[in-house]
């Protein structure tokens, strides 16, 4: 333990467990064996960090986040049964990274699934196993990201923005509420709709669409 920790009630703490300076872990906190937290990060209630997990400074992880959890992985054996893939990486959040309440960010199957410097994200946010996001990143309530997906530098995705698996998202990339990225998306630009397409086109898209019917009838 470092100068200054805060632990509350029922913290639950395993082994090899390093905690930085000026740390306040609220009550019901259960942080398992070989993780790290840096200086100045609170870690509100029934938080749970699995092992391994490294959290940077000033980090904050609001109620009831869950870091480290086993990514969701599985293949089919000659009986075609689910059979689970052992998940055996792990986690890192690095400095000023905000987690809003009920987020899960899953370990790696093998390597690290990475949340870069001063990325915020909102409440039931699920980032999937081997991910990467990148810095100065907002990610706001019920986004979802598939596994080994990457996002550049200063990425925004709106509420219940979905990225499929194994996309990347280009630097300063915004997608606008429920947009969904099937496919790599390039730096500097914005999209909206499922599948994403350039917010322009779907601006347009979607005034035509309640004109359809009339339109449908007048070829008629």
């Amino acid at each position: 333990l470092g100068k200054r920790v805060t632990l509350s009630a029922l913290v639950y703490i395993g082994d090899n467990v390093q905690i930085g300076d000026d740390v306040v872990v609220h009550p019901g906190v259960v942080i398992e064996d070989n993780c790290i937290l840096g200086n100045h990060t609170v870690i509100h209630s029934n938080v749970t960090l699995h092992n391994d997990s490294i959290i940077g400074n000033h980090v904050v992880l609001h109620a009831g986040v869950v870091v480290g959890a086993d990514g969701f992985g599985f293949t089919m054996d000659e009986k075609e049964r689910h059979v689970k893939i052992n998940q055996i990486g792990n986690v890192v959040i690095k400095d000023n990274v905000e987690v809003g309440a009920n987020s899960c960010i899953d370990r790696a199957a093998m390597g690290t699934t990475l949340v870069k410097e001063g990325t915020k994200i909102d409440n039931l946010v699920q980032i999937a196993h081997n991910c990467t996001i990148g810095e100065h990143s907002i990610l706001v309530a019920q986004v979802g990201i598939g596994g080994s997906s990457k996002l550049g530098h200063h990425v925004i995705l709106a509420g219940q923005a979905g990225i499929s698996d194994h996309v990347t998202i280009g630097d300063e990339v915004t997608l606008a509420a429920k947009t969904g990225a099937l496919r790599d998306l390039d730096s500097h630009s914005t999209y909206g709709g499922f599948r994403a397409i350039p917010l322009s086109t779907w601006k347009r898209s979607v005034t035509v669409l309640p004109k359809l019917p009339d339109l449908v009838r007048k070829i008629r």
